[in-house]
C-alpha cells in the first residue's frame, strides 16, 4: 500500500510552538513540539508505523496475522491506526489502570481487549510485568506477531524524523533536548540524531519521582501515564543522556492543567512532567540558550482521568 494515499502518510511533520506563559522571567526559551497533531494524537503514531513496516520489511509479519501488544493505551491506539491502516487484526493486553478514553478509543479502532487488573488504577511495576506476560502467552498462537514495544529496536527508528523536524524548526539552534521515559525508545532516537548534529546539545530524561528508578531510586506506584515502568527499560541508553529530571505526579498533572489554561495547550500529564524538568534546565541554562521538549499526546486522552476533573 502506497502510503501517501492513506492515513499513515499524516503522521509527522509536527509544529512547534513557544511557551509564553509558564515559563519564568530570566528563563531560556521553551519550545514545544505538539506531537497531538498525529492522527491518533500521540507521538507513539511514529513507532507504530516503525514497528510493523521493519516487520513486514523482514517477513516477521505476513498478510492475515493477528498484532499483539502489551500498552498502557497510546501505543495500543497507534498500532490499531497502523493495524487498519494495513489491513491487520490487532489484540491489545491493558489494564483500568489506564485512562478509559484510551481504552474506548483502542476498541473503536477495532482493538480487541484483554485487560490486566492494577493495585487501585496505579502503574506499577508488577502491572507491567503481568501485562507482558499475558502478550507473551498471546504472541504463541499462529499466524501472530508481537511488537513487543520495550524491547523493539524498530521503534527507535520511528523517532529519527522527529529529531530532524526538531533541528530543521529550531535552525540548529537547540541547547537542550527534555523528554521522558516509558520504553525509552523517543529519548534515544531523538537524542541519537540530535548528537550527530551538534555532540553539545544536552539530553535531559524524565521520570516520575514516585518511581525513580533511572535515578537509582526504589519502583514505586504513580499516576503519570506512559512513563515509569518501575524498572530500567531494555532500551535505556545512558550514555546518551546527560541528567535525568524526577517530577512529582502532583506537578505534572499541576502543569499540564496550567498549559490548558495559561498556554491553550491540552495535553497529558507526561507532557506536564516534560514542561516542568524544561523549565528547570530553561531556569540553568538563562536566557540565551533554547529548550525543547514534547507535547507527548493530547489531553482529549485524559478527560475521564483525575488530572482534567
Amino acid at each position: 500500500m502506497n502510503s501517501r494515499n492513506s492515513i499513515l502518510h499524516a503522521i509527522g511533520n509536527t509544529s512547534m510552538v513557544q511557551l509564553k506563559k509558564v515559563v519564568p522571567a530570566g528563563c531560556a526559551p521553551v519550545f514545544v513540539k505538539l506531537e497531538w497533531e498525529n492522527p491518533t494524537g500521540s507521538m507513539k503514531d511514529r513507532a507504530a508505523q516503525a514497528m510493523i513496516a521493519r516487520a513486514e520489511e523482514d517477513g516477521r509479519l505476513k498478510p492475515g496475522y493477528t498484532i499483539v501488544e502489551y500498552t498502557g493505551g497510546s501505543t495500543g491506539i497507534s498500532l490499531a491506526l497502523v493495524a487498519v491502516a494495513k489491513g491487520y487484526r490487532l489484540h491489545i493486553v491493558t489494564s483500568d489502570a489506564f485512562s478509559r478514553d484510551k481504552l474506548r478509543h483502542m476498541a473503536a479502532l477495532g482493538g480487541e481487549l484483554t485487560m490486566v487488573p492494577s493495585e487501585g488504577g496505579l502503574t506499577t511495576k508488577k502491572l507491567i510485568l503481568d501485562m507482558i506476560e499475558v502478550a507473551r502467552e498471546i504472541s504463541r498462537r499462529p499466524k501472530t506477531f508481537w511488537t513487543d514495544q520495550l524491547h523493539n529496536l524498530d521503534s527507535i527508528t520511528g523517532y529519527q524524523q522527529l529529531a530532524e523536524e526538531i533541528w530543521s524548526q529550531t535552525d540548529g539552534k537547540i541547547d537542550a533536548f527534555v523528554q521522558s521515559v516509558g520504553t525509552a525508545a523517543s529519548i534515544r532516537g531523538v537524542a541519537t540524531v540530535l548528537n550527530r548534529h551538534n555532540s553539545k546539545i544536552q539530553i535531559a530524561a524524565v521520570e516520575s519521582a514516585e518511581s525513580a528508578v533511572l535515578s537509582g531510586g526504589q519502583p514505586g506506584p504513580h499516576k503519570i501515564e506512559g512513563v515509569g515502568i518501575g524498572y530500567t527499560p531494555p532500551l535505556w541508553e545512558p550514555n546518551l543522556v546527560d541528567e535525568i529530571i524526577p517530577v512529582k505526579t502532583d506537578d505534572a498533572k499541576a502543569m499540564a492543567r496550567r498549559l490548558a489554561q495559561e498556554e491553550g495547550l491540552f495535553a497529558g500529564t507526561s507532557s506536564g512532567a516534560n514542561v516542568v524538568a524544561a523549565i528547570r534546565i530553561a531556569e540553568r541554562l538563562g536566557p540565551d540558550a533554547n529548550v525543547v521538549t514534547l507535547m507527548v499526546d493530547s489531553g482529549l486522552k485524559y478527560l475521564s482521568a483525575d488530572v482534567y476533573k
